[in-house]
């Protein structure tokens, strides 16, 4: 019974560093698209809330696509609210086939996953609370194969 005891909290000791880890000025989540299409006018918001101004940060942005895709890439509209209310707005291309139409990125079988990185070594300019949404900006009304988008924001090293 104690060997198990001493396990358990093993387990729960290195649970909590682990996460504690995760809460270092690190930003990673995903919106799953919904099955019947990626709508034009469906937005993935995010919300991420910024303390520090000094710190440098990488910003990816995450697709995950499956090999029914009909395109090698993908064109978004990235929509910026910063604290102030100050609102930009982004086209950006990214590539998810090569010229050959092999997939980029990670994964086996019919899913794809790629981590594209927008911005290294950013600075935010405020304190206070970003929204970012992503809209497909490809020229189809409901665009299939995309099954998750996503943000990640990591502290540059």
């Amino acid at each position: 019974m104690r060997g198990q005891f001493s396990k358990l909290f093993f387990i729960l000791g290195v649970s909590i560093i682990l996460h504690s880890c995760n809460l270092n000025g690190i930003y990673n989540e995903s919106i799953t698209i919904d099955e019947k299409g990626w709508y034009k006018n469906d937005l993935a918001r995010f919300e991420v809330a910024i303390d520090d101004t000094l710190q440098s940060y990488d910003f990816y942005i995450n697709i995950r696509n499956t090999t029914e895709y009909r395109y090698s890439n993908l064109y978004i509209f990235l929509n910026t609210r910063f604290p102030n209310n100050n609102i930009s707005r982004d086209t950006i291309e990214f590539v998810l086939a090569d010229i050959e139409g092999r997939w980029l990125g990670k994964g086996w079988g019919a899913v794809k996953e790629n981590s594209i990185l927008l911005s290294r070594n950013m600075r935010f300019p405020l304190k206070g609370i970003y929204e970012f949404k992503i809209q497909q900006a490809m020229r189809v009304d409901t665009l299939d194969g995309i099954s998750d988008v996503g943000i990640q924001i990591t502290p540059s090293e």
